[in-house]
């Protein structure tokens, strides 16, 4: 084992506490998307402390730079999300959100504090290595357009421009003391879907002269399915649900109109951007063809995320140095959508999973539930690990 590498796992030790400490009250304070005030203010303060200025960017996030020597040889980013979700929290443990209604059950607090363990460690560690790590603290990963979006819009990969990105995210279906890793395609893009149905609404004893919306919002539901049957490659993962219908009628009364919302998936943006347009050309047809309308809206979400084979390689190969062969892992495809994928299609990419549950204690509960919470040991390797994989990449010209 490195000198380095023993270097960098006993700081992560020394320093778990206070990073535990950072994510309980990241996880007191949480904020909704968009609304990251005091979330960047203590980032920005934590930062300040271990002698890293940040400059603000996005509205809400941050931007900070840790130069090694020789600074401008390479420049690897390192990212973390900052955004919680609308979610009541049902945990009862002693650092449970003060904020009713908003919850960090995606562990976004996680990313973060780990991501400020990390930059302490490189901090304290920069006479031995070269190169830059800028990092990145990044909000409103949960709301369309996502801020990674805005982040880039702003300047995140330029002055100086990374030579590739990292970002890691919490993994309650893996066990702690693991990590997971996918080269190429990994998550899928997300759409969301606004259909609205219109006909002729009346008595439900006389629909002769009526025009039927439920009728007509039946068919376009079943029928747009077979344009992921039928239309699309077979060898191409996609999916589309539809997930909320809505027709404000009675047992014998037939609504005017009724609306549909849906999400479509796809891991190629080609097949993405033809799918949506032959399921509007169907649901519009159909629509007029049975005497209604239909109004067909997409709220365009993030695109797939694509993990750099080469990139990811190595940094599976490093964290196997790190962790141990046994304690990594790989993927499978996901099809749930993460908008760290905006910067898969700008800079080589490497996004893993770090591992939070513990059946033994009962921490089994998914993301975006009220009682998702991790194994806090993942707050000692996150960082530790991230640290290992940025350094290491840097040495690679």
């Amino acid at each position: 084992m490195s000198t380095l590498l023993e270097q960098i796992k006993s700081l992560a030790s020394a320093n778990a506490q206070e990073t535990v400490k950072n994510r309980h009250h990241l996880h007191q304070n949480p904020e909704l998307s968009y609304q990251e005030k005091e979330t960047q203010a203590y980032v920005e303060a934590q930062l300040k402390a271990m002698g890293i200025s940040s400059n603000r960017i996005a509205d809400t996030g941050l931007i900070a730079l840790i130069e090694g020597k020789n600074p401008s040889k390479k420049v690897i980013a390192l990212r973390a999300d900052m955004d919680a979700l609308p979610i009541f929290e049902a945990n009862q443990v002693p650092y449970k959100s003060q904020r009713e209604g908003v919850m960090h059950a995606c562990g976004h607090d996680v990313h973060t504090s780990s991501l400020l363990g990390t930059a302490k460690i490189l901090q304290e560690i920069r006479g031995e290595f070269e190169g830059t790590v800028k990092l990145l603290f990044q909000p409103a990963e949960e709301k369309a357009p996502g801020g990674a979006s805005i982040m880039i819009q702003d300047g995140a990969l330029q002055n100086p421009i990374p030579n590739g990105i990292l970002g890691q995210h919490v993994a309650p279906n893996i066990p702690v003391g693991k990590i997971g890793f996918r080269e190429g395609m990994y998550m899928a893009s997300a759409d969301e879907l606004y259909l609205t149905v219109k006909g002729k609404g009346g008595h439900g004893a006389m629909p002769d002269i009526c025009v039927d919306p439920i009728l007509i919002a039946s068919h376009i539901i079943v029928a747009m399915q077979q344009i992921i049957s039928r239309n699309k490659n077979p060898r191409l993962p996609s999916v589309l649900t539809f997930g909320k219908i809505e027709g404000l009628g009675a047992t014998n009364i037939i609504p005017d109109e009724v609306k549909i919302q849906g999400t479509f998936r796809a891991m190629d943006e080609e097949w993405r951007a033809d799918g949506l347009a032959k399921m509007k050309k169907l649901a519009e047809g159909m629509a007029e063809a049975m005497g209604g309308t239909c109004e067909f809206n997409v709220l365009k979400g993030y695109p797939f995320l694509q993990n750099n084979p080469a990139l990811t390689r190595r940094m599976k190969e490093a964290a196997i140095e790190y962790m141990g062969q046994e304690h990594v892992i790989d993927l499978d495809i996901w099809m749930a959508a993460e908008d760290f994928a905006w910067y898969t299609h700008h800079v080589d990419a490497c996004f893993y999973r770090l591992g939070t549950r513990n059946e033994a204690r009962g921490i089994i509960s998914g993301v975006h539930t009220p009682t998702f919470d991790i194994d806090e040991q993942a707050l000692e390797i996150g960082p530790g690990l991230m640290a290992w994989l940025a350094i290491q990449e840097l040495q690679i010209t």
